[in-house]
């Protein structure tokens, strides 16, 4: 499919059927999908992603609120260029990215499904990341939830935060865990560990961070 037929389709068939509605910006949006062509991939605080069934190598994320935010990402995206982690940039308008789909499962789904993280995973999100700092980005919210595993490889979702400044040290916290935790104690042969354990681990991570932040 050729993009400028496949703009034709976002335009037509997209974008006059899905609603993004936001309760909270510290939720992910809600979505209303009722095209019969286009399907949800899924959404975060500011953006939900789409696939047309034509063409499903490829996605659509289209931002419900923040569009200062798809600007900076496509800067991001352009700076970027082509690297094995991260998409690829295909084409864009005023509320969307056409990027090249990213498929496996996140590291968080990994842990509760009970699906061995190989240390290849870790390795290639560090390449990544150095790359994108190489090329004068920042990279910033690297965690379980924008990291995805495919066939042992590892891959980055989302790099809509790399504009901002100063460091964040999620990436770095989940490998140490991973290293001292995970790697010597969990393995290779962990059972599922249930979602409300799992997103507890998340949340109070998060509760912490901010008690440092404020003590610091």
């Amino acid at each position: 499919m050729e993009i400028n037929q496949y703009l034709g389709l976002i335009d037509q068939e997209l974008l006059t059927n899905i609603s993004l509605e936001s309760i909270s910006p510290f939720d992910p949006i809600i979505v209303k999908n009722s095209s019969k062509t286009w399907e949800t991939v899924g959404s975060g605080n500011y953006a939900a992603v789409f696939f047309h069934k034509a063409q499903p190598e490829w996605v659509v994320k289209v931002y419900g609120r923040n569009p200062e935010g798809l600007k900076k990402e496509l800067d991001v995206y352009k700076k970027l260029g082509n690297h094995k982690a991260f998409s690829t940039l295909y084409g864009y308008g005023d509320q969307f990215l056409i990027l090249k789909r990213l498929e496996g499962i996140t590291l968080f789904n990994a842990l509760v499904q009970g699906i061995y993280i190989p240390e290849t995973v870790i390795q290639d999100i560090d390449n990544g990341l150095n790359y994108a700092k190489s090329v004068c980005l920042n990279p910033y919210d690297i965690h379980g939830k924008n990291v995805v595993m495919n066939n042992g490889r590892g891959y980055i979702v989302d790099i809509s935060d790399f504009y901002k400044d100063g460091y964040c040290g999620k990436w770095d916290d989940l490998k140490k865990a991973y290293y001292k935790i995970y790697k010597p104690f969990v393995g290779k042969y962990h059972p599922p560990i249930p979602f409300m354990v799992v997103d507890g681990i998340r949340k109070g991570y998060r509760v912490y961070k901010k008690l440092k932040r404020k003590i610091n």
